[in-house]
């Protein structure tokens, strides 16, 4: 199984989208300061997650998670500013 994961930072208010096999330990490894684009906006709070029978489903979910109108409607979901 491969998920889609969306992070809000606790310090800030961002939002991070990723994907991965192992979403327990990749959770893990935001909190822990061990992934550079993250650490600085720690800690980290799941906000939600997909689950994907492969690798490319869960890809092409996250890419488009992260494209410019869907990542606004994230943030209006949650109420974030920009």
């Amino acid at each position: 199984m491969f998920y889609v994961y969306i992070l809000k930072s606790m310090k800030n208010g961002d939002i991070y989208v990723g994907s991965t096999a192992d979403l327990e330990n990749r959770i893990k490894l935001h909190n822990g300061g061990k992934v550079r684009s993250t650490k600085v906006n720690r800690p980290w709070q799941l906000l939600e997650h997909h689950v994907f029978d492969s690798r490319s489903e869960a890809f092409r979910q996250e890419m488009f998670y992260k494209s410019g109108q869907q990542k606004e409607i994230l943030k209006k979901k949650y109420n974030m500013a920009e």
